[in-house]
């Protein structure tokens, strides 16, 4: 059985979408509201290192504390933006999903939501509509 852990914001249609796309493959997953429940310094890490990305490609750009800590200049070290993640959990985007124990494994930021489709066992079988009425059709 496929264990999935998804860092969830439920003010995020993105993230709303991608927990619907789980659900909708019939996996009940762990749910962690990371703006309530923030991840710790080696979690965070961790996360980032198995997604094979930057501190810089997981923050948030169009939320206040991006401008408010000057997290626009280029000559911060990826430590400063982890911390500045850790200080200010809205900078972490979202949603970070965790696939364990199947087939797929593996950690990504779900942007846009079926990209949840590259971590799950399962092929997509029946018609899923987002939120704003997009269909994701299963693959023929």
């Amino acid at each position: 059985m496929q264990h999935i852990t998804i860092y969830h914001n439920p003010n995020c249609g993105t993230s709303r979408n991608t927990l619907a796309f789980i659900k909708h493959q019939g996996i009940e997953p762990t749910v962690i509201h990371y703006l309530e429940n923030p991840p710790t310094e080696p979690t965070l890490r961790d996360l980032i290192a198995k997604m094979g990305i930057t501190p810089r490609q997981l923050l948030r750009v169009n939320v206040e504390p991006f401008s408010e800590r000057g997290l626009d200049n280029p000559n911060l070290t990826d430590d400063d933006i982890i911390q500045a993640m850790l200080a200010e959990p809205i900078l972490i985007n979202r949603p970070i999903v965790v696939a364990e124990n199947g087939k797929k494994q593996g950690v990504k930021l779900c942007r846009p939501s079926e990209v949840v489709l590259d971590l799950i066992d399962m092929p997509l079988t029946q018609t899923f509509v987002k939120e704003d009425g997009e269909k994701i059709e299963p693959k023929s």
